[in-house]
């Protein structure tokens, strides 16, 4: 089965999820908030290290750790909880704005960097999904029937709408990089499967599988098209790569 580096929601947050995906049969290799989670959650399948966000040595030695442990990576999950991170980043707050960009801008930036050199370095085939958990903004719910729910901050909404712009960015390498598949995903606050990381891992595991069983080469267009959770991925045909 696959190896999976899951960067994005760390142990413990991350747990349920990188179970789930454990579950299916993958190895998986997470980050952990501090060294004592990272050997924590130590398990047949699951294993995990720590890094700094603001740091792209740091990030470029994860994914060199995730290789040398699992022996090769097949995919790559980049998942941004905004639920999660507001809890962090509840109010915008000076002080907490440059852990917030380091934590939910510089450190997604700094590891998708770093990966397609990496990718480039090998050019072996490997799989990259995009997962967004969104959360209803102060401007979304001018025009939502979203109630009960306090808001999410500033930082976390320029953050949520940073990891969408750079989701796609990346997704476009397809067109020059026939050993790259992308699949970007959003799971909204209205989604019937948002509080459940097990459902939502399994869809990411048959997203996975979906786009490794294409017959012909991913074009651009299904790329960098947004899929829902739980829906069909986009792998229909089409003239142009």
């Amino acid at each position: 089965m696959a190896n999976t580096l899951l960067i994005g929601k760390d142990l413990p947050d991350g747990l349920a999820f990188a179970e789930a995906l454990a579950d299916s049969g993958r190895s998986v290799f997470c980050v952990a908030k501090s060294e004592a989670d990272a050997s924590k959650f130590d398990s047949e399948k699951i294993y995990a290290t720590t890094w700094n966000k603001s740091s792209a040595v740091s990030a470029h030695s994860v994914i060199i750790k995730a290789e040398t442990k699992l022996e090769a990576l097949d995919e790559v999950v980049f998942y941004f909880d905004a639920s999660t991170f507001c809890s962090q980043f509840e109010l915008d707050r000076t002080e907490d704005l440059s852990n917030g960009i380091d934590t939910m801008i510089g450190g997604f930036i700094f590891s998708a960097t770093e990966l397609l050199k990496r990718i480039d370095q090998r050019k072996e085939k490997i799989s990259v999904l995009f997962l967004i958990k969104e959360y209803p903004s102060k401007y979304d719910m001018l025009s939502s029937k979203t109630a009960g729910i306090v808001p999410a901050s500033t930082v976390v909404s320029a953050a949520q709408a940073a990891f969408c712009s750079m989701a796609e960015n990346f997704s476009t390498n397809v067109a020059d990089r026939d050993y790259l598949s992308v699949i970007l995903s959003k799971c909204a606050y209205s989604n019937e499967l948002y509080k459940n990381e097990d459902a939502i891992a399994d869809w990411v595991v048959s997203a996975f599988d979906s786009v490794k069983a294409m017959k012909n080469l991913q074009t651009v267009k299904q790329a960098t098209t947004w899929n829902k959770v739980g829906a069909k991925v986009a792998t229909g045909f089409a003239l142009f790569r």
